[in-house]
């Protein structure tokens, strides 16, 4: 079982449990019918499968009509799906189904809107592992629907010594020197710095990627500098909305931002039941 399996019972268990007390007291059981999602707002969509996956669960003979995919922009009363099948099953995935579209194309709409900013630039836009517990490879879905990319999965799939690995290490040579003598030639290293004397020494450490950690724009400017492409730069905390371009503009290769998925609120969306 995978993990959206698994957070799909979750869901039912908590939305449902033993049973759906109005829907199964007012709803015949083999009552047929049909239904349609709809935008309540301009949104990005991200989702989709989710939600099919949601009312295949209660219902594997449904009918559905994709109206739109994951990444595609969805105006104001747009429908985003129509499906027909069991009616207890629609009226019970209902909420189940909303809530994983409205979450993921929550993200998928914050992270364009930082896409949009960041227009012409040649930076990449990626995403951190702030992220709901148990929701991430959703999550980070949306950020791609959202036009952005993914930093590391999780700690398993990239190297990052932080500010605490260097402390407990003696510094940033000694743990850049730990990990490659414990990892494959074929991984990259990533440090994190926070100031210009320890961007020095990840250079001195021969990182790949360096981190630029809550620095900012013009301390940002000389880091890239003195990198200088000698390894891929990296900027991560203090951006916002309103500073992203400038940070753009430094020449930085990569900014990080946990907002994208920390931030993001749910957007508005609407089932309805056509009549039956």
């Amino acid at each position: 079982m995978d993990l959206l399996d698994n957070l799909l019972d979750l869901s039912i268990q908590e939305d449902i449990g033993p049973r759906d007390i109005t829907t199964d007291n007012i709803i015949d059981k083999y009552m047929q019918g049909s239904g349609y999602i709809i935008a309540k707002q301009d949104i990005v969509a991200a989702g989709i499968s989710v939600a099919k996956k949601v009312f295949s669960t209660f219902d594997p003979d449904a009918v559905y009509s994709f109206e739109v995919c994951d990444g595609d922009k969805v105006p104001f009363g747009q429908k985003i799906l129509q499906i027909s099948g069991n009616l207890r099953a629609l009226l019970k995935g209902e909420r189940i189904a909303l809530n994983f579209l409205q979450r993921l194309s929550g993200i998928a709409t914050f992270v364009q809107e930082y896409v949009t900013l960041l227009d012409g630039k040649k930076v990449k836009l990626v995403d951190t592992r702030k992220t709901t517990p148990g929701w991430r490879a959703l999550e980070k879905h949306a950020v791609r629907a959202g036009g952005a990319y993914n930093h590391r999965f999780g700690l398993y799939d990239g190297v990052l010594i932080k500010d605490n690995h260097i402390a407990v290490s003696g510094g940033i040579q000694k743990a850049v020197n730990k990990i490659r003598d414990s990892v494959s030639h074929l991984v990259k290293i990533e440090v994190e710095t926070s100031s210009i004397s320890e961007v020095k020494e990840a250079l001195d450490a021969g990182a790949d990627i360096i981190m630029l950690d809550n620095m900012d724009i013009d301390m940002v400017k000389t880091a890239v500098k003195l990198i200088n492409k000698r390894a891929v730069s990296e900027v991560s905390g203090m951006v916002t909305k309103k500073n992203i371009r400038a940070y753009a503009d430094t020449g930085v290769d990569i900014i990080s931002v946990g907002a994208l998925t920390h931030s993001a609120v749910a957007v508005d969306l609407s089932m309805k039941i056509n009549n039956v």
